[in-house]
C-alpha cells in the first residue's frame, strides 16, 4: 500500500513490563526495563529507519512477531510501540488501532511492522465509526450479530 511505514527489526523482542529490575539511583528506588528490554531497544533503534517527516496524524499498527520458541506472549507490542516513535510517528497516543499476531521462526526471530495512517475522522465513535477494511488495507469487517 502506498504512503505506509514498513520495517522488519531482526531479533526476538522483549516485553516492556515482564521482568522489570529495582534499581537504587542516589539512594532512591527506581523500577527500570529489564536488561532483555533494553537491549532490544537498542537493537530496535539501530535497525529501524526513520521516515524524514514521521506521521503526525492518526495511525494503525500491524505488527508480525515471529518468536524463536513457543514461551513468549505478544507483551512486547507496548515496547515496539513506544521505540516507533520519532521513526514512524511522533507519538505512540497517535496509535488509534493496532493488531498483533504471533508466529514462531526458531532461525530468524523478529518484527514485521506496518505503520499506516488513518482516515481522518471527527466524531466520538472513533475509530470504531471505520470499516476494518480502510484501517487495515484489506477485507476485514466484523461478524455480524445474530
Amino acid at each position: 500500500m502506498e504512503n505506509e511505514f514498513r520495517c522488519v527489526i531482526q531479533g526476538e523482542p522483549a516485553s516492556a513490563k515482564n521482568q522489570r529490575r529495582i534499581i537504587k539511583i542516589h539512594g532512591s528506588p527506581r523500577i527500570i526495563k529489564s536488561k532483555k528490554a533494553l537491549d532490544y531497544s537498542k537493537a530496535f533503534n539501530e535497525q529501524c529507519p526513520s521516515m524524514e517527516s514521521p506521521y503526525d496524524c492518526d495511525v494503525s499498527l500491524w505488527v508480525n512477531v515471529w518468536y524463536a520458541s513457543r514461551r513468549p506472549d505478544l507483551a512486547c507490542i507496548d515496547l515496539v510501540q513506544d521505540l516507533l516513535q520519532g521513526h514512524a510517528y511522533n507519538n505512540d497516543r497517535q496509535v488509534k488501532a493496532s493488531m498483533a499476531l504471533w508466529g514462531l521462526d526458531k532461525g530468524n526471530p523478529r518484527c514485521e511492522i506496518i505503520v499506516r495512517p488513518l482516515p481522518g475522522f471527527q466524531n466520538s465513535l472513533g475509530v470504531s465509526s471505520i470499516s476494518l477494511s480502510e484501517i487495515w488495507g484489506m477485507d476485514l469487517e466484523t461478524p455480524k450479530k445474530e
